[in-house]
């Protein structure tokens, strides 16, 4: 097995510098629970090989099956079949950056006896996903590997020999045979096509750690059956027959020398299985949250419960949010990341997520996670995150439920402890006591059944509702647009990635531009014009996001115009978030059309509950503990239209601290964020006003630059920022350091003052239960 790092990798852990950890930070593999599925290739499609790679030149371990892209590779290398790893090192323009691993056999396993329990769990899971995947032009963007089976040595890293024995038997038994077998365990049944199908499911799981850490893609989903998160040492359990995730973390450690990985669980069930294997374990990190009910749902555990921390060194590795109440929504979802799992996760610092990815609690689906068109929808909406595309914006009242806060409470409580990062936000918390009982647990609502029925029409009318928003918010033209004055060989930017040319016309830059004096300088007069071309293009519609330059004395001028153009043509409600010496206009309206935060004030203020002030930490952990616990729940809560990010004079931040704060503020917006940059240095003016109208041109810059020290030149930052407004995970942020207790008491005061009002804010449940439910 993999080495550990000296002592448990939590808060006073000394960490080993990893050569992949930047690499690997955004790689994200989803495989092995509950609605995992894979679908099969279908008539005509390309055959599928185990192909050697053959280029000295090339970082894959040896071979990897590949699904060869239609029409084989556009340009460049002339072969339809090229090494993944060698693709992404290529600049032909073939490289992807989300794998999709999957094989036509994992639908073979199906009940072959009545059971009402059972029968939901159906090869259909897996082909209505990848027939979605196709409708919506998803598989093609991805890299296809085709899954291969586990070795039962590879098996054995987590299950028994004996187990593997009486699954390997299973292929030889009769219908009545399997059918006794099954009995023995809770919601399993058996089939002969059982033993392979699951060793396909372990190997997706394997096939695309392989293809993650040898930097064949960034990240990808493995579409498997059967699931895998209940699975145990030597037990099968809730359909699950081997655990697929957490075989691939003991691979990942033990074949690519890992030695912290976060394994996310967003099952509504608990991933017991996960649990038990690595309750004992520093080197993997646990997450969950699922329903409880206070222990009286499936499975009916204590150890699902917050105070379930881990077991000796381990302590602190297990992270258990257990929902009490049904019905939890975006906001109380949104909460458990901002205050539970991403503080830890920043303060991990994992070199590879695991995410067991289960969708019976997303909308549309009553019971159990098998209602196929909630099912391939949310399979969908996860390749679209992994391949950057923007999510959309979180609908309804962003006020977390009373019963959401009590749960993270009671979680952070458990885990204050052991983590740093959670003592950061204030006072430690009080662990509720459990009020877990073996008695009164919930009756299964059964299919077919009255309240199931109910149910399902309730949440049809909820999926179709999302799916009326998805036609609602089509992907648009361009996801992302770079308009500097200057232009220099520092700049490098992905191939999708447009070059704005054009400005806005004469006559609109120059009445805008009266408004400030500094903005009739020539310079400053032609960067604003093409700051106005991209916000136009942003407000229309036919960009997403976007990053503009302005000389220096005009950053503040410029800004005041961006902030008053969008909330005259279209923005309901703008977010600025001005980071430097920066001031909020001193006429704009305070009507709650626009929520202003400044990083980098003088001192921690809030004048009223949309103007916010706050000094900028000096740590890595301040600066995380401030965008987490602050910047991020007023973004949620404010669920603005656009973003604006002005980086002004003396901003401070560090490269990665930029670009962090540009890829979570994607989130709240649905992607439509425009960074203002102030330009260091400028080479040249222009014609001032530009032309009418203008154009979108394409770079066809591939190289990716290193990542920057603490200061860097504009277009680098810019290069950086335009990554990650694409989608790419922003660089790493360096070791974790606490938050200096300055920083800790302005973050503290300023949610005291703003709490009541922006109930995002809130960690705790209050006396007397305010809130919604």
């Amino acid at each position: 097995m993999g080495q550990h790092s000296p002592g448990p990798p939590g808060p006073q852990a000394s960490r080993q510098p990893s050569s992949r950890q930047a690499a690997l930070r955004g790689g994200v593999l989803g495989a092995g629970s509950e609605s995992e599925e894979v679908g099969k290739s279908g008539p005509g499609s390309p055959p599928v090989g185990l192909l050697p790679c053959l280029d000295s030149a090339c970082s894959c371990p040896g071979s990897l099956p590949v699904v060869p892209a239609p029409g084989g590779c556009k340009e460049g290398t002339g072969s339809a079949f090229t090494c993944p790893a060698r693709v992404a090192q290529s600049d032909h323009g073939c490289a992807m950056r989300t794998a999709l691993v999957y094989h036509e056999d994992m639908t073979a396993a199906q009940l072959l006896w009545e059971d009402p329990e059972c029968e939901i769990e159906r090869p259909e899971r897996l082909t209505a996903a990848l027939e979605r995947l196709r409708q919506w032009g998803l598989e093609q963007r991805c890299l296809q590997l085709a899954a291969r089976e586990a070795s039962e040595a590879e098996l054995g890293l987590v299950h028994s020999p004996e187990y593997v024995s009486l699954l390997r038997g299973t292929q030889t038994l009769s219908t009545r045979e399997l059918q006794a077998l099954s009995g023995q365990y809770d919601a399993v049944y058996f089939h002969p096509s059982t033993f392979h199908c699951a060793r396909l499911a372990v190997g997706a799981a394997l096939q695309l750690v392989d293809a993650v850490l040898t930097g064949a893609v960034h990240n990808g989903l493995a579409l498997v059956r059967p699931p895998g998160h209940h699975s145990q040492r030597a037990a099968a359990n809730g359909f699950c027959v081997f655990n697929n995730v957490a075989i691939a973390a003991k691979y990942a450690k033990q074949r690519h020398g890992l030695h912290r990985i976060l394994i996310v669980d967003w099952d509504v069930h608990h991933g017991q299985g996960i649990q038990y294997i690595f309750e004992d374990d520093p080197s993997v990190l646990y997450f969950s949250w699922h329903r409880y009910e206070h222990g009286h749902f499936w499975p009916y555990l204590r150890e699902s419960d917050a105070d379930a921390v881990g077991q000796g060194q381990g302590r602190g590795f297990t992270v258990n949010l257990p929902w009490n109440q049904v019905g939890m929504g975006n906001a109380d979802y949104v909460a458990a990341f901002l205050h539970v799992l991403l503080p830890v996760a920043f303060e991990f610092d994992p070199e590879l997520v695991l995410i067991s990815a289960g969708f019976d609690s997303a909308i549309g689906d009553p019971e159990g996670g098998y209602h196929l068109e909630s099912l391939s929808q949310s399979v969908c909406m996860v390749v679209k995150a992994l391949l950057g595309d923007p999510a959309l914006p979180l609908s309804g009242p962003m006020e977390p439920h009373h019963s959401a806060l009590e749960s993270i409470q009671s979680v952070r409580a458990a885990q204050t402890p052991h983590w740093k990062s959670l003592r950061q936000q204030g006072s430690t918390p009080i662990l509720n006591p459990s009020t877990y009982s073996l008695e009164r647990r919930a009756s299964p609502v059964s299919p077919g059944g009255p309240k199931f029925k109910a149910a399902e029409a309730q949440a049809s009318a909820a999926l179709s509702s999302l799916l009326d928003q998805l036609h609602l918010n089509p992907t648009l033209p361009v996801r992302t647009a770079v308009a500097l004055t200057a232009l220099d060989a520092a700049l490098v930017l992905p191939a999708d990635v447009l070059r704005q040319e054009g400005s806005a016309p004469q006559e609109e830059t120059r009445a805008w531009a009266r408004l400030h004096e500094a903005l009739a300088q020539d310079k400053a007069l032609t960067a604003l014009g093409k700051v106005l071309h991209l916000l136009n293009g942003i407000l229309d519609g036919q960009v997403s996001s976007g990053i503009a330059a302005t000389p220096e004395p005009a950053a503040a001028p410029t800004l005041d115009v961006v902030i008053r153009r969008s909330l005259s043509h279209g923005a309901r409600r703008l977010l600025c978030v001005a980071v430097g010496q920066l001031d909020r206009p001193a006429d704009l309206a305070d009507d709650g059309r626009n929520l202003w935060l400044n990083i980098r004030g003088k001192e921690a203020a809030a004048p009223s509950m949309f103007q916010v002030s706050v000094p900028l930490p000096g740590t890595t952990g301040g600066f995380v503990s401030c965008v987490l616990a602050l910047v991020l729940p007023l973004a949620y809560g404010f669920q603005p239209d656009l973003v604006l990010v002005a980086l002004g004079p003396a901003h401070g931040l560090q490269a990665p601290q930029a670009a962090l704060l540009a890829s979570l503020l994607r989130g709240p917006a649905g992607g439509r964020v425009l960074v203002l940059l102030e330009q260091v240095s400028w080479a040249g003016g222009g014609c001032a006003g530009g032309g009418g109208g203008g154009r979108w041109g394409a770079t066809s810059d591939l190289l990716l630059p290193p990542l920057l020290p603490a200061q860097g030149s504009t277009s680098q930052l810019a290069g950086i920022l335009a990554r990650v407004l694409q989608g790419e995970a922003p660089p790493g942020l360096g070791p974790f350091s606490m938050a200096s207790p300055e920083d800790t008491q302005a973050l503290i005061y300023l949610r005291g003052q703003l709490e009541a009002e922006w109930k995002m804010l809130q960690v705790a449940g209050e006396a007397g239960g305010h809130g919604p439910g």
